[in-house]
């Protein structure tokens, strides 16, 4: 094994060659192909998808979005799209580390896992924890985006997370990874691709990983595994793409969020490693999908589309959901059994195209969506008495089993999203100025379902048109100013824990004012974005465990990002986020124009990368990032908050060759100092952080 600078340059040619996948389709209206290629340094994307519109560079959209691409999940080692938005300074985390779980903060608002797209569409990503193994991208787009990509089943408006699949590039790929992360978990995982075909029209990609072991978290241990094809075909003026997917989890002990009761400050967090959950608890879950995109050149300029993706996700859970009741740190822990089932079925046809008429220049599309759920999440059964313990010493109980409780899953809910969009960017002035104007008629039908009876408890039809504008001004070649409007339409979602969990809640408008500008340096690029988002809110009462929607909060912000490579060798990604969230309408008067739950004012992201000089480490990258968040309110009174917190991670990365081979070595360390902190509070629910983890590991491609 000899390092080398040749080393380094296969390295990067490998991640960008393979990666996006044969050549460009002719018509810019096109997605299915390769996305927009790199920005200098690699981490993110120059563009990313604008839903129905289809691909547009990032300084061009007059909206704030980051496009995080597979070269920088690899060198991160991510193992979840969690930990690929942590670059992100606009999101947080909803749920805690180690269960099984993703749910994020978007600009200050709740965005489910639920809500996450694949590739245009929503409902077939697993429902809890997307695999991030099959991904080429992951796009953030903040802020509603219903004009752009349709209505989410939850219709959360914080911003949309949509995840690019990967393709078969031109050259043939075969790429293998073997690693370790703490305390004991060991990871494999393959990636082969190969294009045929006189003109490598055909392509075909396969994705597989496991990872098995124990975590970090004390009695916890983990079997996931993942399996991907990726099919597409590129002709002159037909493009067609099918990925089909399977992915489980079983998980044992997984960690859930915590409530706490009101009248005493909350208690510190207790050391990250411990694990108050019972070592017989167990969370399985499995998700079989399927998406298919098929797209046809009817001229040089108009291109029509249609698109289908189903899921079916089930999922057992054996466990409870910790209430604090005291400032000592003891809780309540009742154990109940939940059988849980979402089957999701989504389409969506349009046409996108471009014309001239006159001076002006028309970028337009038009879409149709519908979405179809049937979800079975029946009330949790109670298994023996509750575990009463502590925090910081928590108690192992004798171990109890569902075996003998029932595993049918009759429907609950079902849930039909139904849209029609029309949209045209107008280019003006050699297109120094973009006007974007739209508007989507949506429709969002929830029906209730008693699962003893089968009868409908509760039903709620709402529909809105929601409009939307966005221009970009282009003052100087490199500079763009821009401004949005842009609405959604919500559809409450009480947590699994509210004692009304099924109950169907009728939508609500959101609304969103934004003015920002981005510049292009070449190899840097950042942003400012200043924005004001309105949502009612819902809230669930931590004594009776109701869900709520009586109140309205608003989020006023600015942000900061920057990425790119200033100089060679040198990278970074990240920036600031800095919140005002209030509570401007709620059932109590005394708590009007108090903080919003959930929300801080301040959220710092800081990655980089520097490559040593070849004379002195040739092929070797040091790594670090920074996370801080400032404190944040957990009740709507505002009586009770957890403090600040900052994590630190660092790594190291080799690029060198073995038997003329590309290989990479990696190392990276999350939360170095092992600090141990609450890192969220919003939904009334309280989330702990990261422990200190440990991941190694080796690439090879061959």
């Amino acid at each position: 094994m000899a390092p080398a600078q040749e080393a380094v340059r296969l390295d990067e040619l490998s991640v960008q060659g393979s990666g996006t996948g044969g050549r460009a389709p002719a018509n810019p209206n096109a997605v299915v192909g390769p996305p927009p290629p790199p920005y200098a340094g690699g981490a993110v994307a120059s563009g990313s998808r604008l839903g129905f519109l289809g691909n547009r560079n990032v300084f061009d959209q007059p909206f704030s979005s980051t496009s995080y691409t597979e070269k920088l999940i690899r060198d991160q080692q991510a193992r979840n799209v969690q930990d690929v938005v942590n670059n992100d300074p606009s999101i947080r985390t909803n749920v805690p580390a180690f269960s099984g779980i993703l749910g994020f903060f978007i600009r200050g608002f709740p965005v489910f896992a639920q809500d996450i797209g694949f590739n245009g569409l929503f409902g077939v990503a697993d429902a809890f924890n997307p695999a991030i193994e099959p991904i080429e991208r992951v796009e953030v787009l903040r802020g509603p985006s219903t004009l752009l990509s349709g209505i989410p089943p939850f219709g959360n408006i914080g911003g949309v997370i949509n995840l690019i699949p990967k393709r078969a590039g031109d050259e043939p790929l075969n790429r293998v990874t073997v690693g370790y992360s703490s305390d004991a978990q060991i990871y494999k995982a393959v990636d082969v691709s190969r294009r045929f075909g006189d003109n490598k029209e055909w392509g075909i990609r396969f994705n597989g990983a496991l990872n098995n072991g124990d975590t970090p978290i004390d009695n916890q241990s983990l079997r996931f595994g993942v399996a991907a094809l990726a099919l597409d075909y590129r002709g002159d003026r037909l493009r067609a793409s099918a990925d089909l997917g399977y992915q489980q989890l079983d998980f044992t002990s997984p960690l859930r969020n915590r409530s706490v009761l009101s009248g005493f400050p909350i208690p510190r967090a207790p050391d990250l490693t411990l694990n108050q959950h019972q070592p017989w608890e167990y969370r399985t879950s499995s998700n079989k999908s399927a998406a298919f995109r098929v797209e046809y050149d009817l001229t040089e300029n108009l291109t029509a589309y249609a698109a289908y993706g189903m899921a079916n996700f089930r999922q057992e859970y054996f466990g409870g959901v910790l209430q604090i009741f005291n400032a000592r740190g003891d809780y309540r822990d009742p154990i109940s059994f939940i059988p849980f089932r979402i089957p999701n079925e989504t389409a969506e046809v349009g046409l996108r195209g471009t014309v001239e008429t006159g001076p002006v220049k028309h970028s337009f599309g038009i879409a149709a969506v519908g979405f179809w759920q049937d979800l079975s999440q029946v009330p949790g059964v109670t298994v023996g008495p509750t575990i009463v313990s502590n925090l910081y010493d928590p108690v192992i109980a004798a171990p109890r089993s569902p075996a003998a409780l029932s595993r049918l899953t009759p429907t609950t809910a079902m849930r039909i999203n139904r849209s029609l969009a029309i949209a045209d960017t107008l280019s003006f002035f050699d297109d120094r100025v973009l006007l974007t104007l739209g508007g989507r008629w949506q429709d969002i039908d929830v029906k209730s379902i008693s699962p003893t009876t089968g009868l409908r408890t509760g039903a709620s039809d709402s529909g809105a048109f929601s409009p939307g504008f966005g221009l970009v001004v282009k003052p100087l070649e490199r500079l763009s100013v821009y401004g949005n409007y842009i609405e959604g339409l919500t559809s409450p979602a009480p947590p699994v824990n509210a004692v009304n969990a099924s109950a169907a809640f009728p939508a609500a408008v959101s609304r969103q004012t934004e003015i920002g500008a981005k510049y292009d340096f070449g190899t840097v690029g950042v942003g400012f974005a200043a924005f004001r988002i309105e949502q009612p809110f819902g809230f669930t009462d931590p004594r009776t465990l109701v869900f709520s929607v009586d109140g309205r909060q608003r989020n006023d912000g600015v942000e900061l990002t920057v990425f790119g490579e200033p100089v060679p060798g040198v990278r970074i990604l990240g920036g600031v986020s800095l919140l005002d969230g209030v509570q401007v309408a709620a059932q109590s008067p005394a708590n009007v124009g108090k903080v919003a739950v959930g929300v801080p004012s301040v959220q710092l992201n800081l990655y980089g990368e520097v490559d040593l000089p070849p004379a002195l480490a040739p092929g070797l990258s040091l790594t670090g990032r920074v996370i801080y968040t400032s404190s944040q309110y957990y009740d709507l009174a505002n009586s009770q908050k957890i403090p600040d917190w900052a994590t630190l991670d660092l790594g190291v990365r080799y690029a060198t060759t073995l038997s003329d081979r590309p290989l990479t070595l990696r190392a990276n360390v999350v939360n170095v100092t092992g600090n141990n902190y609450w890192a969220s509070t919003g939904r009334g629910i309280l989330s702990q952080g990261t422990p200190r983890t440990v991941l190694v590991s080796a690439t090879v491609d061959f």
